[in-house]
C-alpha cells in the first residue's frame, strides 16, 4: 500500500506519519516494540496511534502487541509471528514441500514455547511444543518482513514419524516418505535430535523396504538403534501382524500393503 493511497482526511498527521514510516521500512507485520524502536522520542504516543489505526481498519490487531496491515493475510508469516521461534512444520510443511496434495485446515507451528492453539483472521493454528534439543533443520523462506521459518524436508519427515498424529494420516506420510529426496546424514542428525527409537526403526525399515536411494548409511545407523522391545509399525494401528525380528517391529501394515501405499498414484 503506497503512502499516497491513504485518505489523509481520515488520518491525523501523526497517524499518517506512522503509516508512511511503515511504508518506508516495508513493514507489513510488526510488534508495538518494533515501531517504538523506530520512534523512541514518541514512544508514549505509539500505542494510541496504532490502536486508532486499527479502529479505522487500516491496521489489524493479530493479538496483544502484534499488528499487521489490514490487507496482509499471509497465514505462514502470521503463524510464525505468533511465537518467537515458530516454524511451519508437520502436515503443513509436508504440503509446502510438495509431498502431499492434502491441505490441512490447520496450520501446524512447531515451537519450544507453550502457546494455546488459536484462530486468527479465520485461520486455525496448532502450536506443537518441542524440547529445545529437537529444534533442528529450520530454514528461512520468503524475504524481508514476509519471511517465515519452516522445517526442511528431512526434519519434516522425521518430525511426522515422531508425532504422526500431526502428519495427516499414516498412509499419506508413507507416500510422502516414498517421494521425498532425502539425505542420509540429515536423517541421522535429526533422528538423533528427536531421539525416538521407535520412529527411527520405522524410518529405517521403510527406507530398506522401498530400496530408497542414498539411504544405506541411514539404514545402517537405524539398525544400530534397534533394541529388544518390539513396536507396532503403525503406532495408532491394531495389535496384529507379523513380527520382523531384524527391526523389532510388528507389521500391523504388511510389507505388501506398505509397497502398495507407497506406489499409489492419484
Amino acid at each position: 500500500m503506497a503512502g499516497g493511497s491513504y485518505i489523509s482526511k481520515n488520518l491525523t498527521p501523526s497517524q499518517l506519519d506512522l503509516m508512511l514510516m511503515l511504508d518506508e521500512y516495508e513493514m507489513d507485520i510488526f510488534t508495538l516494540d518494533d515501531v517504538k524502536k523506530l520512534v523512541p522520542d514518541r514512544e508514549q504516543e505509539v500505542n494510541e496511534i496504532i490502536e486508532n489505526l486499527a479502529h479505522k481498519k487500516i491496521l489489524s490487531r493479530i493479538e496483544r502487541g502484534k499488528y499487521c496491515r489490514a490487507n496482509f493475510r499471509d497465514e505462514k508469516v502470521i503463524g510464525c509471528f505468533l511465537v518467537p521461534d515458530g516454524a511451519i512444520a508437520y502436515w503443513s510443511a509436508l504440503n509446502l514441500h510438495g509431498l502431499t496434495e492434502q491441505f490441512p485446515n490447520t496450520i501446524f507451528i512447531q515451537t519450544t514455547k507453550i502457546k494455546k492453539d488459536k484462530k486468527v483472521f479465520g485461520v486455525s493454528y496448532k502450536f506443537v511444543t518441542i524440547a529445545k534439543t529437537k529444534r533442528e533443520g529450520i530454514s528461512k523462506e520468503g524475504y524481508g518482513n514476509h519471511s517465515y521459518s519452516m522445517t526442511d524436508v528431512e526434519k519434516t519427515i522425521v518430525d511426522c514419524f515422531d508425532l504422526p498424529k500431526y502428519s495427516g494420516g499414516y498412509a499419506e506420510l508413507i507416500r510422502a516418505f516414498s517421494q521425498a529426496k532425502l539425505s542420509s546424514q540429515a536423517m541421522i542428525r535429526y533422528c538423533k535430535a528427536v531421539n525416538n527409537i521407535a520412529a527411527t526403526k520405522r524410518l529405517g525399515f521403510l527406507a530398506e523396504l522401498l530400496v530408497k536411494p542414498g539411504m544405506k548409511t541411514f539404514i545402517r545407523y537405524a539398525k544400530q538403534q534397534v533394541k529388544e522391545a518390539y513396536n507396532p509399525f503403525d503406532p495408532q494401528g491394531p495389535d496384529t501382524g507379523d513380527y520382523d525380528r531384524e527391526w523389532r517391529l510388528r507389521l500391523n501394515i504388511s510389507k505388501d500393503e506398505l509397497l502398495g501405499i507407497a506406489n499409489k498414484v492419484y
